[in-house]
């Protein structure tokens, strides 16, 4: 990226990117603070966890069309940070219970967190399918489907969670690890056996040995309740929080990964069998499958970790680059100029958001802005460097499924998801732009 300057803000070049006056200004003072003897540990980590059930509840969104009413809650949604820094650079890394969070939202809380430049507070969602509407959808009738007082006050949680995590930074180690987590825990609906079985985990301590978070990215669905039961829910990720932080782990953070076309929870009764051709099942909707497969999950990414080797002085380094996609689709653009939030777009239909790789000692961060297909993600990961790879899905944007252009439209069973992308091209950006960051950060 290039250095530029405007009538408010000056910036200035640095190794990972670019970072704002105040950013430096920052910077300069904890120079001058270690130059006093106020010495930071080689790397410190961080985490917070903030409510955000809407009370009273408010219809569950499962995807564009009109909500379903909330008649029942089972657990918390949440939003969840762990905040990393090493040396200069700083990074946060939200991730809330809700199906999907627009960067024209995660800039409210970027803009409430002073202390830290929009580039390096990396928002994403959990994509439950049991929680409130937060992309004011049109409703086809003049409004819209989501309350934006609940949107309003998600960004204002988000941006405490965030400020507390920095505020409980401490000296820390880091380990990582990825493997197959095994078990029934995913599949994809349209070809049983294509999707990602490989658990990514982060964990840090504080010196004193104690568990700061640990945070889990994996491809999933979270729809095992779904949101035609009118209970809302954090689904599986729920479960998944309970069994890491009652196993000594700390708080616990979800991503999730490329789980595009359809990447979806394993409830199938495989005992009850609806097209045996096709390899379609019943599934089993309850939230006691809610826990098995997020306990499970949970427990094999605990397992994988286990045996990595701590880390006592990691690196941490941020790239990112804005990247203009095309909007094809008539119903996403519809919701682009039709929401009242505002989406951002440009001339000609386009929209801009942001990429971010991040690089935390042998593990390699890539953020996908929506639901990338398996293809992708295994394309992605085999490019990335780092000894562990980590796709965070549904990050700094969720605009809908992310195909290349061979698969969009392909097939019958591709239509809702080519009909919910944003076009044909959105996979081949997607993979343009996150090989430069790749090659970028490789070059330093």
């Amino acid at each position: 990226m290039t250095a530029g300057t405007d009538s408010t803000e000056e910036f200035i070049v640095e190794e990972s990117g670019i970072m704002t006056r105040r950013g430096f200004l920052a910077a300069g003072a904890a120079t001058v603070s270690r130059a006093l003897g106020q010495a930071k540990a080689d790397f410190e980590a961080g985490a917070a966890v903030r409510k955000i059930t809407p009370d009273p509840l408010l219809p569950i969104s499962g995807g564009m069309g009109i909500p379903t009413p909330a008649k029942s809650k089972i657990g918390d949604l949440t939003v969840r940070v762990l905040a990393l820094r090493a040396g200069e650079e700083t990074v946060a890394l939200a991730s809330l219970d809700l199906l999907g969070f627009p960067a024209v939202l995660a800039d409210r809380a970027r803009a409430k967190v002073r202390r830290l430049a929009p580039e390096r507070i990396l928002v994403g969602a959990t994509h439950t399918h049991s929680a409130p509407d937060c992309y004011a959808y049109p409703d086809g009738k003049g409004g819209h489907t989501g309350s934006l007082a609940y949107m309003d006050f998600v960004a204002g949680e988000t941006a405490a969670a965030i400020n507390e995590a920095l505020d409980s930074l401490q000296g820390a180690e880091l380990r990582v690890a990825s493997g197959e987590a095994k078990g029934k825990i995913a599949y994809n609906y349209y070809a049983p056996d294509l999707y990602d079985r490989r658990a990514s985990v982060l964990q840090v301590r504080g010196l004193d040995g104690r568990a700061i978070g640990t945070l889990v990215n994996y491809a999933v669905h979270p729809e095992v309740m779904g949101s035609g039961q009118g209970i809302l829910t954090p689904d599986l990720a729920g479960p998944l929080y309970q069994r890491i932080e009652e196993s000594g782990g700390g708080t616990a953070v979800f991503f999730n990964g490329a789980q595009g076309g359809m990447i979806t929870a394993d409830n199938r009764n495989l005992d009850d069998p609806r097209d045996k051709l096709r390899a379609y099942w019943n599934d089993t909707r309850g939230w006691s499958e809610c826990e098995r497969i997020g306990k499970l999950l949970a427990d094999e990414s605990l397992r994988i970790v286990s045996s990595a080797p701590w880390q006592k002085a990691p690196g941490l380094r941020n790239h990112w680059r804005d990247v203009r996609f095309p909007v094809q689709s008539d119903g996403m653009w519809q919701v682009v100029t039709q929401s009242p939030l505002q989406y951002p777009h440009g001339s000609g239909r386009s929209i801009q958001t942001r990429l971010n790789l991040v690089t935390a000692g042998n593990a390699q961060i890539l953020t996908i802005p929506g639901e990338a297909l398996p293809n992708i993600g295994f394309y992605l990961k085999r490019k990335m460097g780092g000894e562990h790879k980590f796709l965070l899905g549904l990050t700094n944007d969720a605009f809908g499924y992310i195909m290349t252009k061979v698969d969009f439209d392909s097939f019958p069973a591709y239509k809702y998801i080519s009909r919910v992308s944003l076009g044909e091209m959105t996979g081949e950006i997607l993979i343009e732009n996150a090989l430069g960051l790749i090659q970028g950060a490789a070059a330093r």
